[in-house]
């Protein structure tokens, strides 16, 4: 594939995908996740790589989701709602080999869902982490929610799509919901070292231990699989127009005079 969103390096047995849209604080649109699934396929299926790192150009942001410039009740790609969004989150997971979240910015919405389908996440003490869905006229079924809930707990996970706050990455290491927090001039550094350590471990051990993690919460692909069913009809009502709208004209939405 002629990667055209992202940018994909393989080099001393790690694999990095780096979502290069900077400009949109690197959300993603329908062909950034067919990239993304790509890349991820090809890690899997190389023997030399040990270990994949996901993370976003730039120093802003690691990903804030699906682009809603692109977003008019649908995204234009394949996929439940024109986004192959659920299949790219399965490729991370699906993944025999660790993968790792270099949180270099702002993890928001379906980019706090990537930090949170990946095996581990080492993030800058700039970044930030939440989720804006509600506030946009969407949600994150599945993984985003029950897998979110099993990692910082069903109380705070409530709190996260309730409230739509960010949280700091100091505040974000203590639910869980990261590793590691590090300066961010020591980002590269940290993971790397972490990247090394995997490197040193059996392959097929860790591959064993991946499985044996996700076999305990891959009924949540289910949940997902029906959850992106019903976003699909939500996303044309005007209620989640609204939303769309207002995110474009940068005003606040007004969801109650469109509730269904």
């Amino acid at each position: 594939m002629d990667y055209q969103d992202i940018l994909y390096e393989k080099r001393d047995g790690v694999a990095r995908i780096t979502i290069n849209r900077p400009k949109v604080y690197n959300a993603f649109r329908a062909s950034t996740c067919e990239e993304i699934i790509d890349a991820v396929k090809d890690a899997d299926h190389d023997r030399a790589v040990g270990v994949l790192v996901i993370t976003g150009a730039g120093d802003k942001a690691f990903c804030t989701g699906g682009d809603q410039s692109s977003h008019e009740g649908s995204y234009g790609g394949r996929g439940v709602i024109g986004l192959p969004v659920e299949e790219m989150q399965c490729a991370i997971r699906d993944c025999r080999k660790p993968v790792i979240a270099r949180v270099n910015g702002y993890a928001i919405g379906g980019g706090n869902v990537l930090v949170t389908v990946c095996d581990l996440a080492i993030a800058a003490d700039t970044a930030q982490l939440g989720q804006v869905g509600p506030k946009v006229g969407s949600v994150d079924p599945g993984w985003g929610t029950a897998l979110l809930a099993r990692v910082i707990g069903e109380k705070k996970a409530r709190e996260v799509w309730y409230l739509c706050r960010r949280y700091s990455a100091a505040e974000a290491e203590r639910m869980g919901w990261v590793n590691k927090v590090v300066p961010a001039a020591d980002l590269d550094m940290e993971v790397d070292l972490w990247c090394r350590e995997i490197l040193e471990k059996s392959p097929t051990a860790l591959a064993i231990a991946k499985r044996s993690f996700n076999q305990d919460s891959d009924a949540i692909k289910g949940i997902g699989n029906l959850g992106f069913e019903a976003l699909a009809l939500y996303y044309q009502t005007e209620e989640s127009k609204e939303g769309v709208r207002a995110f474009n004209e940068k005003r606040k939405p007004d969801f109650r005079r469109h509730q269904r």
